[in-house]
């Protein structure tokens, strides 16, 4: 593999690129100590796989000590026999002074760890007395114990400034009066003969799952000195919302007032418009349920991620401006607590901040942000709204403040999986590393290095892309080429190792890989994103073309005639698409969960503000929006061979329209295959279904790229 330059060294152009390889990762993978070393992930070796990929340790959730010298993780590792994921709770000192230690190793798996405020314990979630419940875990000398007993499942969980309550999320049926009724009630719906289940209003299945009538509801109950819980209280009773929302909500939503005696949260009350409405308020409400509810924003559009400055005197959220639309710019909001009157921080920074914590002086605000094909870590000035960049090389995740003026995140690229990194407040230097956790697994495999490229686009505007080189790169050889199409479709192809559409897997099967930012792309202003509303077919297949065209030219090893393109949800759309307007181009495709017929999905699906927002309306008030790019139309043109993959959990593009796809293929007697999950949503989870997702997908990638046999 060839040398490349460190990728921090400049900014991409239009004539210029980012690169990566052994010198960026030598830059980002460092020692305990800090100092660089080579990186055995790049060496040459055998190809990184899919058993690989499942199987690698996943590190997230890193909360510091109150103190800021050490940092409490949590880390993911497969039991592949058990085909599950299990979790347990490390340890690392935050100066990197002493390796990471592990806290818990129950078989059931613990998660979410929370400090005590006086740092003298953690708390934790976990199942090892049959349900999900809340531990505790004494920092020096003890045995975990269980600090809550209660009748239902703990979501998730926060600990008061004092550390006198705790708030929990229990799924509750919103008209009971206590957790025993919800009990009850689940105890004779499970002793009933028939199995109908009666809706009148719409979100009767959310993501995978069927409503019951359930809402997920915020407690708060008193801890005792030995740190176990009394009784909860529902402070969101009378409201018909899930908090935190779902399916993809947390306690980011959710945070204790400075005093302790109050709980402020996100809370979406639309009734039977919830399923057209983005319109998310903060709400504050008293711990020991004295009062309901009261809504604290009145803002159309979406508020969340609710947090307090160290005295306490400002409460910072996240906002949107427009209502309905989920891929809105979040701008950062400060508020006087507990009366005072709102200031937009950000407005004039075009990036969408991922969330915020204050510094332990108040003065500053850090966040990340999509920014050109990275993840980056940003300093605001909490007087001004002025915004600095820390760090941005990667995807950088969950920044917390440690001992000194250091923030400790997570930070990943495509060539290495998270580990826990340290960085001066101020920057200007490379980050220190904590961890390792995947080092023995990534011994002897050869990654594929990568460089981010620029090419003039629609109207000529700058759009950018990745490529990856097949592992053990021979720069005098051709390789076949995997092209990859993102999903969305407000989304990115980040600088990041993603565990399920991750491009060393082809890299390390011999394909070089091509992944393109299109118009439509989060982290390059808001109306590059915005720019593919009403237009899913038009600039961003405009954008794929002129991308694939420009990586052939610039890379001389890309073989354009063995070559398959690949995506899932908007990227399955865009594999529709591309076989009836495109479709001489390639020679296999890969439609993971994609769009058939864009009428038809919205009928089926159950986020409906997403189509309504994309197409401008309703079917039946915007018809020629629905169809003007609508795959179905062309399907007469239909050629290339194609891979369909489907969930049947997946009910944000139900299942019919992969089947509706595998039909129009098998009828017209084009070259298909359809890989259909029973047991997976609009994502493959499981690690065996990982495995044969991508045994079948390489196997489909070989059959039509596979060289010529010679006479």
């Amino acid at each position: 593999m060839q040398t490349r330059e460190p990728a921090t060294r400049r900014r991409p152009s239009s004539s210029t690129s980012f690169k990566g390889g052994r010198a960026l990762v030598g830059a980002l993978i460092l020692t305990a100590c800090g100092a660089v070393v080579s990186t055995p992930a790049l060496a040459d070796g055998r190809g990184f796989t899919a058993h690989d990929l499942v199987t690698m340790a996943r590190l997230s959730d890193p909360q510091p000590s109150p103190d800021g010298r050490s940092v409490v993780y949590v880390l993911r590792e497969t039991d592949l026999e058990a085909d599950r994921g299990r979790t347990d709770l490390w340890h690392v000192p935050a100066d990197g002074s002493a390796a990471p230690r592990r806290l818990t190793s129950h078989p059931s798996g613990d998660s979410h760890p929370r400090w005590a405020p006086d740092g003298s314990a953690v708390f934790f979630l976990s199942s090892r007395s049959g349900s999900s419940q809340v531990g505790r875990l004494p920092m020096g000398a003890g045995e975990a114990q269980q600090v809550t007993r209660l009748p239902l499942d703990v979501g998730g969980f926060a600990v008061s400034p004092k550390g006198d309550r705790l708030a929990v999320s229990l799924e509750v049926f919103p008209d009971c009066d206590d957790l025993a009724c919800t009990v009850d009630r689940l105890a004779a719906k499970d002793g009933e003969k028939h199995s109908g289940m009666v809706y009148d209003r719409l979100f009767v299945r959310h993501w995978d799952t069927w409503k019951d009538g359930r809402r997920s509801h915020l407690f708060a109950l008193p801890l005792n000195r030995a740190g176990v819980g009394g009784e909860p209280v529902d402070v969101t009773a009378g409201l018909d919302a899930d908090v935190p929302s779902k399916p993809f909500g947390g306690f980011e939503e959710i945070t204790f007032t400075p005093d302790g005696e109050g709980l402020v949260f996100t809370a979406r009350v639309a009734g039977a418009e919830e399923p057209w409405s983005t319109n998310f308020d903060l709400y504050h409400a008293p711990a020991d349920g004295s009062k309901p509810p009261r809504r604290l924003t009145d803002n159309p559009a979406w508020d969340t991620q609710p947090t307090f400055s160290p005295d306490g005197g400002t409460l910072a959220y996240l906002a949107m401006e427009r209502p309905g639309f989920e891929a809105d710019r979040y701008r950062v909001v400060l508020r006087s607590w507990p009366d005072g009157e709102d200031r937009v921080l950000t407005q004039g920074w075009d990036r969408s901040s991922g969330g915020v914590q204050f510094s332990a002086d108040g003065k500053t605000l850090f966040t990340t942000a999509g920014d050109r094909g990275q993840v980056r870590l940003f300093a605001i000035d909490v007087a001004s709204g002025k915004v600095r960049e820390l760090w941005g090389e990667g995807h950088v995740r969950s920044p917390g403040q440690v001992a000194g003026d250091r923030l400790v995140f997570g930070l990943d690229t495509l060539v290495a999986p998270v580990d826990l990194f340290t960085l001066p407040i101020a920057g200007g230097e490379t980050p220190k590393r904590l961890t390792e956790v995947n080092a023995e697994r990534l011994e002897g495999i050869a990654m594929g290095g990568y460089e981010q490229f620029t090419f003039p686009g629609w109207n000529n505007e700058t759009v950018y892309g990745f490529m990856v080189e097949p592992a053990n790169f021979d720069s005098a050889k051709r390789y076949p080429v995997a092209f990859l199409i993102h999903g969305g479709p407000q989304g990115s192809f980040d600088n990041d190792f993603h565990y399920r559409w991750n491009p060393q897997v082809y890299a390390g099967a011999g394909y070089a890989v091509v992944m393109i930012d299109f118009h439509g792309s989060t982290g390059y202003g808001q109306a590059f994103t915005d720019s593919i509303t009403g237009d899913w077919g038009g600039k961003p297949l405009e954008d794929l073309q002129k991308g694939w065209a420009h990586a052939q030219e610039r890379y001389s090893f890309l073989d354009g005639d063995r070559s398959c393109a690949l995506g899932a949800s908007y990227g399955g759309y865009m594999i529709n698409w591309i076989a009836g307007r495109w479709g001489d181009t390639f020679d296999c495709l890969v439609n993971h969960d994609g769009l058939f017929n864009l009428e038809s999905m919205y009928y089926s699906t159950e986020e409906l503000w997403f189509p309504e927002w994309e197409m401008g309306g309703k079917p039946w008030q915007k018809p020629e929006s629905f169809n003007r790019h609508n795959p179905m139309r062309f399907v007469q043109n239909w050629k290339t061979p194609m891979l369909v993959i489907h969930g049947a959990l997946d009910y944000r593009v139900v299942d019919t329209e992969g089947l509706a796809t595998f039909t129009a293929l098998q009828r017209q007697g084009v070259p298909s295959k359809l890989l259909y999950f029973p047991d997976e949503n609009h994502w493959v989870l499981k690690p065996a279904n990982s495995v044969q997702w991508h045994d079948e997908v390489l196997a489909w990638l070989s059959r039509w790229t596979r060289e010529p046999a010679e006479d």
